[in-house]
């Protein structure tokens, strides 16, 4: 299988500079898009703003136990590691790399699709 080729796009200058709520997510903004960043433990994950099944703001949403993100409007969880919709409905959550570096804090989509190609 081959290795997953990545752009990297800057979200913040230092991890703290992300307003994360007391839900442990923060939404950063790329290109005018909102994307998700949730922490939990020591990893941090990016992931999409809105729900796949009917749209919830996942900011609003929580971060259970496990890591999961619990959307507001219907509890369905999904996996911050893989997107996998955990709670058994069978939806995908799309979800990215996040890098914690000297010069910032990046998310990394991959380079097949562009950065655009995320939001479809």
């Amino acid at each position: 299988m081959a290795e997953k080729k990545y752009t990297w796009y800057k979200i913040a200058g230092h991890i703290n500079e992300l307003d994360f709520a007391d839900n442990n997510i923060a939404v950063a903004e790329l290109k005018g898009k909102k994307i998700c960043i949730g922490r939990h433990q020591e990893a941090v994950f990016a992931f999409a703003y809105k729900c796949p099944h009917a749209g919830g703001i996942l900011a609003d949403g929580h971060i259970d136990a496990l890591g999961n993100i619990v959307c507001p409007l219907h509890r369905y969880k999904f996996s911050m590691q893989n997107g996998r919709n955990v709670s058994g409905e069978g939806y995908y959550l799309k979800h990215w790399p996040v890098e914690q570096r000297e010069d910032g804090v990046f998310a990394g989509f991959e380079e097949e699709g562009g950065l655009w190609g995320i939001f479809r």
